[in-house]
């Protein structure tokens, strides 16, 4: 089923993407919930002019990721958690975390475009991804320490 996305959606594609999915995917959830309409011959045309009238906005729009991302590239971070004697932390540290560093640092980042890679349930070092827009992203290195 080939449907035109109206949002991102993650794992699957970015506003005005469009995208082939399962039939019962599309119809049961993306449709329903507002994320996506079918890509019918006059939705593609109007999502080209679309498209074609944004193109100006989507470039200032990259043009401020970039900048963002070039501030961010030398950012890590250090977060402090309650850790067993054993060096096993208690829960494990994911993406939330990772954006209240950063909003201490003076980025306020959306938690929800903040990726950490593998599982962090030991103290260490480790990288989480934060996707800016669908073509910039920053690896951000963090470091997990006992409290």
């Amino acid at each position: 089923m080939e449907l035109i996305l109206k949002e991102d959606v993650v794992n699957l594609g970015y506003k005005n993407d469009i995208v082939n999915v399962k039939s019962g995917y599309g119809r049961n959830y993306l449709i329903p919930t507002g994320k996506a309409v079918i890509a019918s011959p006059s939705a593609k045309k109007m999502l080209a002019e679309e498209l074609k009238q944004r193109a100006h906005k989507l470039e200032k729009i990259k043009n401020e990721a970039v900048e963002l991302a070039a501030k961010m590239e030398g950012v890590s971070l250090t977060i402090a958690t309650k850790v067993s004697a054993t060096g096993t932390i208690f829960g494990s540290v994911n993406n939330i975390q990772i954006a209240e560093g950063l909003a201490e640092k003076g980025f306020n980042i959306d938690r929800k475009i903040i990726t950490v890679k593998g599982n962090v349930k030991e103290v260490g070092n480790y990288t989480a991804v934060v996707r800016l827009h669908k073509e910039v992203s920053v690896e951000i290195p963090f470091e997990v320490v006992a409290e």
